[in-house]
């Protein structure tokens, strides 16, 4: 029964996934949602992009982590009341565990709750964090933000202190962001607080070096989704027919991604014929770079209050407190 019910589920889980990259693929232009990007080699090829010269946002948080974790953590601790530290697309949870290790050494009263789309994502943490933070409470979530803050919700009626790290909420557009604030609110109560990683803008070439690396990585990053493609949904791209191509525009901070077709061809999918134009391009991803100003506009449309602001050493990225009201 429990292998049948297993075959549903991922019966269910690729049919959706064929559903979505249909309906992208046969837009007018082309996109995939940058979602699909972390299946195990994806998880694999992001950490690698994480640690390359070029990609600063990491080296950037983690100086804030390592370097005012005391600021971060009383921050946090507020009042000293007992909370859920949920982390939205928590990773490897590298950054978060230096604020972990000092809100247990301050014996803070906390379950840590990190929330990821990927199950390999949350199987490793759940073995990994509590064997290296020895009196760690973890409880891991698999699935979508919301869905899973509902189930978080519902866990416990403390105070929640979410974490949206990596300039995550740079991965949408400035529309979808607000809508993405707005919504994270209508899931906290007055009291509860956001920890916000927002990347700023800054000199052109040093966005656009972090995007398109030398060693390679983004573009393999982006042309796995190509090969997950293939591989769950039988599909038959020629991944070399395909070309990464970043760019940056400093007047609206979006720094985006695109998959070029180097030739007129056609992709079989999920019993469909996807047909491509020379130099057509599919959309993949967007990292928009915000300044202080407009980061705190989005807090304050979206219900919330700016109680704090922290910067790396170069003011390249932010980290701030946003208070729900």
């Amino acid at each position: 029964m429990k292998n049948t019910d297993t075959s549903v589920a991922e019966f269910s889980i690729n049919q959706q996934f064929c559903d979505d990259i249909l309906a992208g693929l046969t837009a007018s232009p082309k996109y995939l949602e940058a979602k699909y990007f972390y299946d195990t080699r994806g998880d694999e090829l992001f950490q690698d992009i994480m640690n390359c010269a070029e990609y600063y946002p990491t080296k950037c948080e983690l100086e804030i982590f390592t370097r005012q974790t005391e600021e971060l953590a009383q921050a946090i601790i507020a009042d000293g009341s007992a909370f859920d530290l949920i982390e939205l697309g928590a990773g490897d949870a590298m950054k978060s565990t230096h604020l972990l290790r000092h809100l247990l050494n301050q014996r803070a009263e906390f379950t840590y709750v990190p929330i990821d789309i990927s199950g390999h994502v949350i199987n490793y943490l759940q073995d990994a964090l509590p064997a290296s933070l020895p009196g760690l409470q973890l409880t891991g979530l698999t699935g979508e933000y919301f869905e899973m803050l509902e189930q978080a919700a519902q866990l416990s009626q403390r105070r929640k202190v979410v974490m949206f790290l990596g300039s995550n909420i740079g991965n949408m557009p400035v529309t979808d962001a607000r809508q993405f604030c707005v919504e994270l609110r209508s899931h906290l109560t007055a009291g509860d607080s956001v920890l916000m990683g927002v990347d700023l803008k800054k000199n052109p070439k040093i966005i656009l070096a972090a995007y398109n690396d030398a060693q390679g990585f983004t573009r393999e990053f982006n042309l796995n989704l190509l090969t997950r493609i293939n591989s769950e949904l039988r599909a038959n791209f020629n991944i070399e027919a395909f070309e990464h191509y970043p760019t940056y525009d400093p007047q609206t901070g979006s720094c985006k991604s695109y998959l070029i077709s180097l030739t007129d061809q056609q992709v079989q999918l999920c019993g469909q014929t996807i047909s491509f134009a020379k130099d057509e391009y599919i959309y993949m991803e967007i990292s928009q770079k915000y300044t202080v100003q407009q980061a705190d506009s989005m807090a304050n449309d979206s219900g919330f209050n700016p109680v704090c602001h922290f910067f790396d050493s170069k003011n390249w990225f932010l980290d701030a407190i946003w208070k729900a009201v």
